[in-house]
C-alpha cells in the first residue's frame, strides 16, 4: 500500500519492522552497487537525551554517476541529494518507507526530463525492501 499527500512525499507500507526494512534496504543497495553514505537513527539519538520516539531511521545513499549530471543540470538539487528514504513506525505500529517523489524534485529544481530516471530509484527500492 502506498499513499501520497500533496507534499511531494510517498509513503510505502512495509511488511517488516523498521530495523528489518533498513537491513533489507542496505542489502539491496549493496547488491546494486549504490553507496550508502549514512544511516541516521533519529529515535536512537532521541533516546540518548532521554526522549521517547517511535523507531525512525533515515538512509542517505546515492551514485555519483547518476547524481553528478543532475547537479550539473540543476545545481540546486544538491540540497536534496543524495537520495533519502525515511523508515519509520506510525502510532499503530506499522512501518513505512517514505521518499520524495521524482516529480516533486523535478519541479522544485527544474530537472530536465531526460534526467528524471536518475532521481526515480527510491520508489523501486522502497517497494523491494517493503515486500
Amino acid at each position: 500500500m502506498k499513499h501520497s499527500k500533496d507534499n511531494g512525499i510517498i509513503d510505502t507500507l512495509s511488511n517488516h519492522s523498521v530495523d528489518q526494512t533498513v537491513e533489507r534496504l542496505k542489502r539491496i543497495l549493496g547488491t546494486k552497487g549504490v553507496t550508502l553514505f549514512a544511516v541516521i537513527d533519529h529515535s536512537g539519538e532521541a533516546e540518548k537525551v532521554g526522549l521517547k520516539m517511535r523507531p525512525t531511521k533515515l538512509l542517505i545513499f546515492g551514485n555519483p554517476k547518476a547524481g553528478t549530471p543532475l547537479m550539473l543540470a540543476a545545481p540546486s538539487i544538491a540540497i536534496d541529494l543524495p537520495i533519502k528514504i525515511l523508515v519509520w513506525e506510525d502510532s499503530e505500529g506499522r512501518t513505512w518507507a517514505s521518499y520524495n517523489t521524482p516529480a516533486y524534485l523535478q519541479e522544485r529544481h527544474d530537472v530536465p526530463q531526460e534526467l528524471l530516471p536518475n532521481i526515480s530509484v527510491a520508489a523501486a527500492l522502497a517497494a523491494e525492501a517493503s515486500e
